[in-house]
């Protein structure tokens, strides 16, 4: 792509292959495992078999590539130099905002704030938001399934704040968030509601349209944790009902190290800065500083440059490949996955089954559902059907085993 910088200087950045496939339509499983060079490994002299997607997504080749060129061809800071490396790097960084932005369908690419991780977002808005807004006596309204990201922040700002901080419990068979629950505990009092769209655990669906409608009549804004959703089904924030979003760039098939949020532009006009440094201010006097506009305000300091030019071209790579067509190969594949896991003797299986409707969803949950651990298995675009057999073969033997020694 052809693009030309603030200093008019042309530059091309090299595009992102589509995943390697000759087909138009790539085949997920097989057809994309070229892509991934981790996967064509053995360990204990076994194919490896990379069923930890959730907790983060191996990384095809063209990601690879888009970081390397970066540091290969035109390393440099952004926002801040005049000279022609730092101009190329300043259009490829904003380039992977605006991809980010297509990716969710946000409406402008300001509304899309980079961050270390979606741990990051949370505390962002627990902190710019939460400290400006909750007073004592205000409820947060979290749920007991939430991962540890979505629970700490708040229970710190709980603190400091004297808000109240309330849990919507799981429905009797442990499938998913009890919306009698959340019905209940919702309230005036109610100032925001935190919740995940997929559970990390249970892999349950956020009912976002009840969640969102309830929650806003009342006057609560809704933060949604999308770390399991945007990697596996598309996700469109115009729709979505909620306030702000985050997400993880490494369990998109992106690198470690960054994320991003997402909010309404006006509610992040409204948030102050909650780090100071570089890249954030407008002028700087000896006491006293100006801001700059969001996105810029809530990025201090020089940026993770590459990991966002990777998590672009994972924002391409996907795109590629269509996510209505990832999210049908993994309602495929984990249904094999669950069938195949109910004929194993002493497994208890957490959350939905794959034919009912998509339903909302560790140790606070692990110590609700009264267990001490669980064991997580999860497949994603380039898993395959023989790859499950494997792997329930394996805990099948690892089960007899304990029970016969």
């Amino acid at each position: 792509m052809v693009v030309d910088s603030p200093t008019n200087v042309t530059i091309l950045l090299p595009a992102v292959q589509a995943p390697s496939t000759p087909s138009s339509s790539p085949v997920l499983g097989d057809g994309l495992r070229v892509d991934f060079p981790v996967l064509h490994q053995f360990v204990n002299d076994h194919p490896l078999v990379y069923l930890d997607n959730a907790a983060t997504s191996q990384k095809p080749k063209q990601v690879i590539l888009a970081m390397s060129q970066y540091y290969e061809q035109y390393n440099s800071n952004v926002h801040r130099g005049v000279h022609a490396l730092s101009a190329q790097a300043t259009v490829a960084y904003e380039d992977a905002r605006d991809k980010v932005a297509r990716f969710v369908n946000a409406r402008s690419s300001r509304d899309i704030v980079f961050t270390r991780n979606a741990t990051e977002g949370i505390n962002l808005v627990a902190y710019s938001w939460g400290m400006n807004n909750l007073k004592p006596g205000d409820e947060v309204l979290l749920s007991v399934a939430e991962h540890h990201s979505n629970l700490v922040p708040w229970q710190l700002v709980a603190q400091k704040t004297g808000a109240v901080l309330k849990h919507v419990t799981l429905t009797p068979d442990n499938s998913e968030l009890d919306m009698q629950s959340f019905s209940q505990l919702l309230s005036s009092r109610t100032k925001i509601v935190a919740l995940s769209h997929v559970s990390n655990v249970l892999g349950s669906v956020l009912d976002t349209d009840f969640v969102c409608e309830q929650a806003h009549g009342v006057g609560a804004k809704v933060l949604l944790d999308c770390c399991q959703s945007v990697p596996h089904m598309p996700v469109d924030v115009q729709s979505l009902g909620a306030d702000w979003i985050v997400a993880s760039s490494h369990k998109m098939c992106g690198p470690t190290g960054i994320g991003f949020l997402w909010g309404k532009p006006e509610l992040l006009e409204s948030m102050p800065p909650w780090m100071g440094g570089g890249e954030m201010i407008q002028d700087v006097y000896l006491d006293h500083s100006s801001y700059a506009p969001p996105p810029g305000r809530f990025e201090a300091g020089t940026p993770a440059i590459a990991e966002a030019i990777g998590l672009g071209a994972a924002c391409d790579y996907l795109s590629s490949i269509g996510m209505a067509q990832v999210h049908s190969f993994e309602l495929d594949i984990g249904a094999t996955l669950y069938e195949r896991l109910s004929r194993v003797q002493g497994v208890t299986i957490y959350g939905p089954t794959p034919t009912a409707p998509p339903r909302p969803g560790l140790a606070p949950l692990h110590a609700y559902l009264g267990v001490n651990a669980s064991a997580r298995a999860s497949p994603y675009i380039y898993n395959t059907d023989a790859e499950v057999d494997s792997f329930v073969r394996a805990l099948d033997d690892t089960i007899k085993f304990f029970k016969d020694t």
